[in-house]
C-alpha cells in the first residue's frame, strides 16, 4: 500500500475530507516552506474544522427550515428607520453572548414597525 493510499484510507476512516482534499498542496507548501511536523499538522486539522464548522453551519440553517435566509448586512435601514444601525451593529457582535447578558426587543407583531432593545443583566 503507497503513502497516498495509505493517507486516503486514513482520511476516509476519520470521516475527513476536507484534510484529505487539502493534503496534496500542503504537503507541498510544507516541504518548500520548510515546516516542522507540528506546523503541518496544525494546517491540515485547521483545514478540516473550519469546513466541519462550514458545513454545520449550513446544515443547522437547513435544517430549521427557514423560508428565507436573511443577513443584516441585507437589512434595509432606510425602510426601517425607527432601528438603529448602530444598536444592530453592535448587537451583530453578539458580544452579549460573550458577557452573558440577555438582549430583549419589543414592539408589535408583524414588520416591526416600532422596535426598541435594551440589553439587561
Amino acid at each position: 500500500m503507497t503513502k497516498t493510499s495509505e493517507l486516503a484510507h486514513l482520511f476516509r476512516a476519520l470521516k475527513a475530507p476536507a484534510a484529505a482534499r487539502a493534503l496534496p498542496k500542503l504537503a507541498e507548501r510544507a516541504r518548500e516552506e520548510q515546516w516542522g511536523y507540528e506546523r503541518f499538522a496544525e494546517a491540515l486539522l485547521s483545514t478540516e474544522v473550519a469546513s466541519r464548522e462550514s458545513h454545520g453551519d449550513e446544515s443547522r440553517i437547513k435544517a430549521a427550515r427557514f423560508p428565507a435566509r436573511k443577513t443584516l448586512e441585507e437589512f434595509d435601514f432606510t425602510f426601517q428607520r425607527s432601528v438603529k444601525r448602530q444598536v444592530v451593529d453592535h448587537l451583530g457582535q453578539l458580544d452579549f453572548l460573550h458577557a452573558r447578558e440577555n438582549v430583549v426587543l419589543l414592539g408589535p407583531p408583524g414588520l416591526g414597525s416600532h422596535c426598541t432593545s435594551s440589553i439587561t443583566r
